[in-house]
């Protein structure tokens, strides 16, 4: 566990030593090798400089663009870092576009990407389908659908003729989904008050809890939450989630699938319900205080601080940070002692994969663009 600490430790303070230089520029055609930390798909540049903003370690990335001749990367983001925070070597590359994370350009946490794509397909997280007769059209209605995040739409010069004006809505999670929950003595942890866990509704609406009660089977997904109310935020946000159950020893939240019925148990240390849907919820429970608990990893950098009331402030206060874990004087190493992590991990639409595809048509969801944007393409 030590070995674990030292080495966020050591991510916290590679954080503080980013640039504090603000450089949005794209540096067309030259290779940022190395030093990679993960790579994630993009439609292009500007979306993979996004991805590496909010992705707590990166400082910089190389995009791989359509034109890429080597082999079949195209659409690869690379997200990398460095302790300098600078690239270790530069080099000229036909086909990539490289930059910089926007950290220190203080960047929206939920910027407009208004970009369409022809030819390319987001392929994968179709949870509806539907025809319309543009892609306009479709791009509306992922607008308009609260758990649509990106499309595909299929042009009328598609082959084979059978889907043809066909609508493809996806979905990407857009609310903080802590990465590890764990019991530790010692650690506090808890949300940023303004953390985003849902759009805005004008009608409110109670979730329904059912304490000490299980729902067996059906078993859709399994993600850490912090507490019954934030595995309700999950299965709220996602469209094929039913109802969930959420064990509090492991704070493992079980979301479940079955439109048909739902059978419970009952069953000490869990917690089922069922989601919200098109209201606004009382999301109340991310001012919790979670005594004894850890969010560990997705530090974006650490700073001491007196008490985890201030911790808590400073998170809520930065608008990129969407939790926290801070380290009081019961812990068992003192070295660690008053120190806050804030955190954060990526919430912009995200497809899982993008490809080359003739005669198709794919795009964001503009719900964060301005509404002379929406009017534009309400047609």
């Amino acid at each position: 566990m030590r070995g674990y600490l030292i080495f966020v430790a050591l991510l916290s303070v590679c954080s503080l030593c980013f640039s504090s230089e603000c450089n949005p520029e794209f540096l067309e055609n030259e290779d940022f090798p190395g030093t990679d930390l993960l790579h994630l798909y993009s439609p292009d540049a500007e979306h993979c400089q996004h991805l590496c903003t909010q992705y707590p370690s990166c400082q910089f990335f190389t995009f791989i663009r359509p034109d890429w001749t080597r082999d079949n990367r195209h659409f690869y983001c690379y997200l990398k870092s460095t302790p300098s925070g600078q690239p270790n070597t530069r080099t000229a590359l036909l086909g990539v576009t490289s930059g910089f994370s926007l950290k220190p350009c203080n960047p929206t946490p939920e910027p407009c990407l208004s970009n369409v794509y022809e030819n390319v397909d987001f392929y994968g997280a179709d949870y509806k389908t539907f025809f319309t007769a543009t892609y306009e059209s479709c791009q509306r209605a992922c607008t308009q659908d609260p758990s649509c995040q990106f499309f595909t739409f299929v042009r009328d010069t598609f082959t084979p003729v059978n889907i043809r004006y066909k609508c493809h809505l996806k979905f990407s999670w857009t609310i903080p989904r802590t990465p590890v929950v764990q019991r530790k003595a010692g650690v506090v942890a808890g949300f940023s008050h303004e953390a985003k866990m849902s759009q805005n509704f004008d009608t409110a609406c109670q979730g329904k809890l059912f304490p000490n009660t299980a729902i067996p089977g059906n078993h859709l997904l399994a993600l850490p939450a912090a507490s019954a109310e934030h595995c309700q935020t999950l299965c709220s946000a996602h469209p094929s989630c039913t109802y969930f159950s959420f064990v509090s020893e492991s704070f493992t939240c079980n979301l479940k699938k079955n439109p048909n019925e739902m059978v419970i148990s009952a069953t000490a240390g869990v917690t089922s319900g069922l989601p919200h849907h098109y209201c606004q919820p009382d999301n109340n429970w991310i001012k919790l205080v979670h005594e004894g608990v850890g969010f560990h990893g997705s530090d974006i950098r650490f700073e001491l601080m007196d008490d985890a009331e201030t911790c808590q402030r400073t998170c809520t206060a930065n608008p990129n940070c969407q939790f926290y874990s801070y380290i009081t004087e019961a812990f068992h190493d003192q070295d660690y002692w008053r120190h806050c992590y804030l955190k954060r991990v990526i919430t912009i639409p995200s497809p899982p994969k993008v490809a080359k595809l003739a005669n198709v048509v794919s795009g964001f969801t503009l719900k964060h663009c301005d509404s002379a944007l929406l009017t534009h393409t309400d047609i």
